[in-house]
């Protein structure tokens, strides 16, 4: 399968939110649209992550570690600057798209008076037990919180967090290669 054809063999009614995370920043919708598809802005907030955004339906969406490396691909799906954008985010760990299936992110962003309401929906084509689950709803609300940071004050907030250890127990149990 191509990069291009992902998107035409990919249902999105077959989602399912498992994970939906709403916060109030005190900025402009075209900022929050910038943080969220820039490198520049994501490094800042995402504890050193970049995102990388070739942003059109059927663009590479990337997530490069600090190291370089490709930790999360995607492809973007639904693009409406700065209302909504819609991914799919699949960690590149061996054997675990096929142990778990496709995610969907969306982000939707609406003005709510002088603040914007962002809301993450995370998407799954398949139930995923609490397990699996603990880790994006450990990760997202502090990556979140740190995109408020960093637009409101222009600090990225300094969130220290263990590993998943839940979401990767649980992975390996389901033979999913783990990093490291």
């Amino acid at each position: 399968m191509t990069d291009k054809s992902k998107s035409r063999d990919l249902d999105i009614s077959r989602f399912s939110p498992e994970t939906v995370y709403t916060i109030y920043i005190a900025a402009q919708p075209d900022e929050v649209w910038r943080a969220l598809t820039s490198a520049k802005f994501s490094r800042q907030y995402f504890f050193g992550f970049a995102v990388e955004a070739d942003l059109r339906a059927g663009g590479a969406f990337i997530v490069r570690a600090p190291d370089g490396s490709e930790h999360i691909s995607g492809e973007v799906i639904v693009c409406q600057p700065p209302q909504r954008l819609t991914i799919t985010w699949d960690v590149n760990w061996p054997g675990l798209v096929e142990a778990l299936g496709r995610t969907l992110v969306t982000y939707e962003i609406e003005p709510a008076g002088d603040a914007v309401r962002l809301t993450m929906t995370e998407a799954h084509d398949r139930p995923l037990s609490d397990d699996i689950l603990s880790g994006g709803r450990q990760g997202w609300p502090a990556i979140l919180s740190g995109l408020k940071s960093v637009l409101e004050t222009g600090k990225p907030l300094a969130v220290k967090m263990p590993p998943p250890a839940r979401m990767l127990a649980a992975l390996k149990t389901l033979g999913v290669k783990l990093p490291g």
